[in-house]
């Protein structure tokens, strides 16, 4: 499982020009599910970005989560961060997971994040989906639940 997270001021995503997952501060996580992961890898990884310490405390050190910010979470699902571009100039996307396989272990993973209680605002999955965000810091991390 691979995210790409960041941290942002705002963020937005929308499906044919509407509005359907917005949020103030927080973070904005671009979610890939691989063929090879499971209940383990959704697991691990809510874990992390739920209690990764990337907001300043009043000392302006990054030590507090996205709990701790009171922030909050928009999640969209990229099959693309599976894209092999090593050979040709096509992205192969082969090590994605199939679709229903994937948007289980997404749907998942939200609702770990939810049970972690954080307000989690998502995309749709498998739509064509327009992001835009405030980068704030810049901070931005990828994750991989195999590494």
């Amino acid at each position: 499982m691979k995210v790409v997270l960041q941290r942002v001021s705002e963020s937005r995503v929308r499906v044919n020009g509407e509005s359907v997952g917005e949020i103030g501060p927080g973070l904005m996580l671009l979610v890939g599910i691989g063929q090879e992961d499971g209940e383990a890898d959704v697991a691990w990884m809510a874990d992390k970005v739920a209690g990764l310490r990337i907001f300043e405390d009043g000392d302006g050190k990054m030590n507090l989560s996205v709990t701790e910010a009171g922030g909050d979470i928009l999640s969209v699902s990229q099959f693309t961060l599976y894209g092999d571009c090593r050979k040709g100039r096509r992205p192969n996307f082969m090590a994605a997971a199939k679709p229903e396989a994937a948007n289980a272990l997404y749907e998942r993973f939200n609702a770990l994040l939810r049970e972690a209680d954080l307000k989690v605002e998502t995309g749709v999955f498998g739509a064509m989906m327009e992001v835009s965000l405030v980068n704030d810091g810049p901070v931005t991390l990828v994750l991989d639940s195999k590494q």
